[in-house]
């Protein structure tokens, strides 16, 4: 990409400063879930030590 011609000036309402950050929402807690860590977090489920492959 090259330079814009000098014949050509950007619009006005243009700026050079960055973007403002996107607002996150928090992450919502989980209720119901299973206790301790994710139960995916291998790639598999588990359920009571008991793992199996969708």
């Amino acid at each position: 990409m090259g330079r814009r011609p000098p014949h050509l000036s950007a619009p006005k309402h243009w700026t050079t400063s960055p973007p403002p950050e996107p607002a996150v929402p928090p992450a919502a807690e989980e209720t119901g879930g299973p206790k301790g860590e994710e139960p995916t977090r291998y790639g598999d489920w588990e359920n009571k030590g008991i793992c199996w492959d969708f």
